[in-house]
């Protein structure tokens, strides 16, 4: 059997609630959660798909007393835990250097207790990071951060986003850099590492596009071609790969919760996009898509991905 090449697998462990703030919902500061929902259901696909993945946890949920004992689960379980920052904000450019370390080290703390590791690695919000947060996370002797998403349909996503939501014009106002610039589509798709101050480099993990032609396929937008057709949905994860394979591009994949759970069990986010498509089919996409990966790639954690850079 060929060696497999090492590829990662992540999930944004973001919340109810996150996706009500998105939104512009009220009742999202009660920060209700569905982590006793989502967090068993996605561990039992794992444990069936027999991977091991990395948990990109919110800070504020990991404070939240009602949420610890699913957290737990997730390490007692193998997987990897990593930060995406304390209050889930995608506007973290904005941040001052005094925010970015408070958020980055509440979150630390807050994950750490609770699922009884440190992170490692950091994910922004929205794809949402700047140099200065880069800095923070070097001097906290993070390995790598997974932030970037080299395409060019940033602005699009940005667009559907703000029609879809109820927010206000300040809201969209702060997050007018959401899910990134068009000139994000020129940056490298392979990992590479930023240089910091002080000679210091700082290794980043890009959320793979399909090589060349930059356009996203993590699982959410497989899963919005799937409900015109799975056979469109299968061509297009096929030439993603074939993309990946004809430039050596080891993919970072990425999923989030509603990516593979539905309304029929979290009605309350009935609103956001393919929330109609029932969990047992985003299932089954979703383990169609690792079966596929796994025939050219060991996947893994984040972590593991790093370490074939940082040798």
């Amino acid at each position: 059997m060929k060696h497999k090449k090492p590829a990662s697998i992540s999930l944004d462990l973001d919340n109810q609630w996150s996706y009500m703030k998105i939104h512009g919902d009220q009742g999202w500061e009660d920060y209700p959660s569905y982590f006793d929902i989502f967090i068993p259901y996605i561990l039992e696909i794992l444990d069936e798909l027999d991977l091991k993945i990395t948990f990109f946890i919110v800070g504020k949920d990991a404070d939240e007393e009602k949420n610890l004992p699913f957290l737990k689960m997730i390490t007692e379980k193998g997987h990897e835990v990593g930060n995406h920052s304390y209050h889930h904000e995608s506007w973290l450019q904005g941040y001052s250097r005094t925010e970015l370390e408070k958020e980055i080290d509440n979150a630390h703390q807050a994950i750490e207790q609770a699922t009884g590791k440190k992170p490692i690695g950091f994910r922004g919000p929205g794809f949402s990071w700047s140099l200065e947060l880069l800095e923070v996370l070097k001097e906290r002797n993070y390995i790598y951060d997974a932030s970037t998403l080299p395409t060019y349909m940033g602005p699009i996503a940005r667009k559907y986003y703000f029609w879809k939501s109820n927010l206000s014009k300040e809201e969209k106002k702060a997050r007018s850099e959401l899910y990134g610039r068009f000139k994000d589509g020129f940056r490298p798709l392979k990992p590479y590492f930023h240089h910091l101050k002080n000679n210091r480099q700082l290794l980043e993990i890009p959320v793979t596009t399909i090589p060349v032609f930059k356009i996203p396929f993590h699982l959410s937008y497989l899963l919005y071609l799937s409900g015109f057709s799975h056979f469109v949905m299968r061509l297009y994860l096929g030439f993603a790969l074939l993309m990946c394979h004809i430039t050596r591009t080891r993919p970072s994949f990425l999923i989030h919760p509603l990516d593979v759970i539905g309304r029929d069990q979290i009605d309350q986010l009935a609103f956001f996009p393919g929330m109609n498509i029932s969990s047992g089919q985003k299932a089954e996409v979703f383990k169609y898509v690792i079966t596929r990966l796994k025939k050219n790639y060991k996947l893994g954690f984040m972590s593991t991905h790093a370490s074939h850079y940082l040798k």
